[in-house]
């Protein structure tokens, strides 16, 4: 009975080296994916935003041309369809990285 309590306490400790690995390993996946930059662009390049990994907006460049001021909801409306880019590619790239720490966790 000692030496399976004994086996037991061994299991447990590599179980808990493997968790903490794992954890690095997580830890290493996400910073690497907030220091990512993604681009999202709306229709013909009118307007071009950069993101971090983790949601912040480094960068917004505005064609000219998607200037006018006799019809600002279409501006609107392409910075919306950049932003919109630009969080499709972080939340893709995330779930392809990160999933494989979450595939099979029930609720994840």
């Amino acid at each position: 009975m000692v030496m399976t309590m004994r086996g037991g306490m061994g299991n447990m400790q590599n179980m808990m080296r493997q968790v903490q690995k794992m954890q690095k390993q997580v830890t290493e996946e996400q910073e690497r994916l907030n220091e990512t930059e993604f681009i999202g662009v709306a229709p013909d390049d009118m307007v071009k935003v950069t993101f971090t990994g983790n949601h912040k907006m480094k960068d917004i460049v505005i064609n000219p041309e998607a200037i006018d001021e006799d019809d600002p909801d279409m501006l609107q409306d392409l910075v919306v369809a950049a932003v919109n880019d630009a969080m499709s590619k972080i939340d893709s790239e995330t779930n392809k990285t990160m999933g494989k720490y979450t595939k099979g966790i029930p609720g994840l």
